[in-house]
């Protein structure tokens, strides 16, 4: 490998050490200050790279890779408030623990703090939002430099995709000439360890709690007579459904939980939980929880104080108890801890505590779907739909405030699919370059699903785009969820500051960014257009109404009522 100047030797080691760790992806934002890495990353043919012209769109592109592929996507950008457009992706990031290397460019330390153009103060712009922050230092031509910079991409790999994974912020600072021709050769050696190796090669054990503590784990699930398995936004619950089949419990599952499937899911969990005389009847004694449920309310009530004994198991042994209502954390892989539960557990055949439940949840069941097939196409029904068209290892890909909720009341229970959201920080903005980015890493069909502010929010997601992408946008022309909360009972100012009207044409911003657009107006055209074998971003608009829904949510919650006998 050779190199004309420093700042290059730095840029061509930097992606070749990065690839030799396992990076097939990255996302650039063009910029000068950056120029070095980005030819090297252009020049490298192991590297699927991404052009974004907006810096924030960039970054979420890259979140919605990495949290697709689960493994380090690179991200990078010139000086400025272009690193400060990589912010909100980095926080979703840290949140959700998604790894992500994040890579700005910046003026050399002479040219900081005098007024020098595109140049602001980026030394540990991210706080505490990232697992590694370093200062790389200008590139120079003395020896042990190349050593240092594969040793550092190394830790920066490894910190980024350990436990727990998340962002690494590395600063580099760069002098010119910064593409390859003005100055001399680079002097010292740049190429790294034969074969192929990285620098330094680092592994990451899946934790087991000791013996010790999976004996006691095992022994007080199995004395629980009325345990649920609560699973929220986090790490891959799915192992834990056999524990639950094998105890004779219920799973109440959050659609990104990848623990919404099986005999024992309670797929219609949020709207019996709302009926107060179930949720009364039904409260657990012991709570086994994963990630964080946070959609409902009502489910969180129902697992919340109430119940003394609630274990929540981790694999980095994250505080996540808003409520103050677990009693212990267990720190382990999720899969390790279920396979090491299961060889403890005594097979228990379903008894009344369960069939409760499943009672409820089909009787719930069969009225929610006698009322959404009864009122044409609406909010609920679309994402009822839209789930259940997915084919079968696909991924849906959901956007917060309504959509994700949407799904949690209503989607009927499927194991065959993967459904992803940004829940870690719970944002609108960047959905549409998630998504993307989703797409370009999913191994099968990747469908979206958002509300209008959503699709408005992220628009430049979009430029671009290259990806075969459907995105159902359900356009209520607003924010749809503050109709759902207490500002609503104040009429006076709320469609500007909260209802937020925007009357913008999706069919004219489609076509503005050279993506296909459809109006689905009815549950056929919907279905039609989730069938169509496309290429291409496309986006499937359903317009609908906030008063007619939260007037059906009402009718939701007290079809379930009447259902179950309250």
């Amino acid at each position: 490998m050779k190199a004309e100047n420093p700042s290059v030797a730095l840029a061509r080691v930097l992606v070749d050490e990065f690839v030799r760790c396992g990076l097939t992806d990255a996302v650039i934002a063009p910029g000068s200050r950056s120029a070095a890495l980005a030819m090297a990353l252009d020049a490298e043919p192991r590297v699927r790279l991404h052009v974004r012209n907006d810096e924030r769109s960039a970054a979420f592109l890259a979140l919605g890779l990495a949290k697709a592929s689960g493994r380090p996507a690179a991200v990078l950008c010139t000086s400025g408030t272009a690193a400060a457009n990589f912010h909100p992706a980095v926080l979703e990031a840290h949140e959700a623990r998604v790894p992500l290397l994040v890579l700005t460019a910046d003026r050399p330390p002479e040219l900081r703090g005098t007024g020098a153009n595109q140049t602001t103060d980026q030394i540990k712009l991210y706080g505490d939002a990232v697992r590694w922050f370093c200062e790389v230092g200008v590139p120079e031509d003395v020896p042990g430099m190349p050593v240092y910079w594969r040793a550092m991409a190394c830790r920066a790999w490894a910190e980024a995709s350990g436990s727990p994974a998340g962002p690494v912020h590395l600063n580099l600072a760069m002098r010119e000439p910064l593409t390859p021709d003005g100055g001399t050769a680079y002097g010292e050696p740049l190429d790294g360890r034969a074969g192929g190796a990285p620098w330094v090669a680092t592994a990451h054990g899946r934790v087991r709690p000791d013996d010790a503590v999976l004996d006691e784990l095992a022994e007080e699930l199995a004395g629980a007579s009325r345990g649920l398995l609560l699973a929220g936004d986090g790490p891959d619950a799915g192992p834990l459904v056999a524990v639950a089949e094998r105890l004779g419990w219920p799973v109440v599952a959050e659609p990104t939980s990848g623990a919404r499937h099986g005999a024992h899911v309670i797929g219609t969990a949020a709207l019996l939980a709302q009926a107060e005389a179930f949720a009364a009847a039904h409260r657990p004694d012991l709570v086994l929880r994963v990630g964080r449920p946070q959609l409902s309310r009502p489910v969180a009530a129902l697992a919340g104080r109430g119940v003394e004994r609630q274990i929540l198991i981790d694999p980095d042994g994250a505080w996540l108890d808003p409520a103050r209502a677990v009693s212990r954390i267990v720190r382990g892989d999720v899969a390790v801890t279920a396979a090491a539960l299961l060889d403890r557990l005594p097979l228990r055949a379903p008894g009344e505590w369960l069939e409760g439940w499943r009672g409820a949840d089909a009787r719930a069941r069969t009225a929610v779907d006698a009322l959404l097939d009864a009122e044409g196409l609406t909010e609920p029904r679309v994402a009822r739909d839209v789930a259940a068209a997915l084919p079968p290892g696909g991924t849906l890909v959901v956007g917060s405030s309504m959509p994700i909720r949407d799904l949690d009341q209503v989607m009927v229970p499927r194991g065959d699919v993967r459904v992803l959201a940004n829940r870690g920080v719970s944002g609108i903005d960047g959905f549409v370059s998630t998504a993307v980015g989703v797409a370009l890493a999913a191994d099968g069909p990747t469908v979206a699903l958002c509300g209008d502010l959503s699709m408005l929010h992220d628009a430049n997601g979009l430029l671009g785009a290259d990806a075969d992408l459907t995105i159902v946008v359900v356009n209520n022309d607003g924010g749809g969820i503050f109709s759902f909360l207490p500002q609503a009972a104040h009429p006076e100012g709320f469609e500007r500051v909260f209802g937020t009207p925007h009357g913008a044409d999706l069919a004219s911003l489609a076509r503005a960014y050279g993506a296909a657009h459809v109006l689905a107006s009815t549950d056929e055209q919907l279905r039609d257009a989730l069938a169509e074998d496309s290429r291409g971003v496309r986006l499937v608009e359903v317009r609908t109404e906030r008063a007619a829904n939260v007037a059906l949510h009402r009718g939701l919650r007290d079809a379930v009522a009447a259902a179950i006998g309250e």
